[in-house]
């Protein structure tokens, strides 16, 4: 299809309480599928938020609740998900994963943060990730990272190379760096020439404020969406011409050197 159309499902997460996100996710599920989105998106650690030193207790076992969550939805609903990201337990340590799963409630991507962010202590609970996510939903080439990962620009780069026209975020960041969020991921969609879909929490954990501002921008650096600072579900219509038609001109994926890069 030339056109998708995105929801972006801007939540509050309750901390350390999964059973109230997952039931906060699954009616933001059935809204966007009810207002005809082909894929909604969520933030970053929705099933948890940042309860680090609870994870004992509240990460999901193999993301089995999460799966088995965004697969019956999908399913039901007729809508692709990008399930932000959920707190998982696997082989005895914990990740910050992503599942995109799609409208036929088939697993199609997952991914473990690469990059841990020092200031929220995640590096002294999380294990990172070491592989890219990179899949087609909705037909359309897609690629996902999550919050931290988008000061990353060669990270980014990876795992764009393959042709992903959307690149979906999700993430928990902090309001005192908003403008610095906003001008990473219109950088990002500038240099990848691609969509970026950018979904923030609002709400707070024990240390953090967090204000949303989720965007949606195009592969020229557009802002087609920001969601403000409120709980509450936007909506998006991606032209996915657009990003091969900027491509035409200044193909950068072609001209890279990267013998050079160190």
């Amino acid at each position: 299809m030339s056109t998708i159309t995105v929801a972006v499902g801007q939540i509050d997460i309750d901390l350390a309480h999964p059973d109230t996100n997952f039931a906060t996710v699954h009616d933001y599920t059935v809204r966007a599928a009810q207002a005809g989105a082909d894929v909604v998106v969520f933030p970053e650690m929705w099933n948890t938020g940042y309860a680090l030193k609870q994870l004992n207790q509240l990460a999901d076992q193999d993301g089995q609740r999460t799966i088995k969550q965004l697969q019956t939805d999908a399913k039901e609903q007729g809508i692709n998900i990008v399930g932000g990201s959920v707190a998982t337990a696997r082989d005895g340590k914990f990740y910050n994963t992503t599942y995109v799963v799609d409208d036929q409630g088939q697993l199609v991507g997952s991914y473990d943060k690469v990059h841990l962010f020092g200031l929220m202590d995640e590096g002294q609970y999380i294990t990172a990730g070491s592989h890219e996510n990179a899949f087609d939903l909705a037909g359309v080439p897609s690629a996902s990272a999550i919050c931290y990962d988008v000061r990353f620009p060669e990270w980014l780069r990876t795992i764009s190379r393959h042709g992903a026209q959307v690149l979906y975020l999700p993430a928990e960041w902090p309001d005192v760096r908003i403008p610095q969020w906003e001008a990473l991921v219109r950088a990002r969609a500038i240099e990848n020439q691609q969509f970026v879909v950018a979904v923030n929490r609002v709400g707070h954990d024990d240390g953090n404020q967090f204000n949303g501002h989720s965007l949606v921008v195009d592969p020229l650096g557009n802002v087609l969406v920001n969601a403000g600072e409120q709980a509450n579900l936007t909506f998006a219509k991606l032209d996915l011409d657009q990003a091969l038609k900027v491509r035409g001109p200044i193909p950068v994926f072609k001209d890279r050197r990267p013998s050079l890069y160190k």
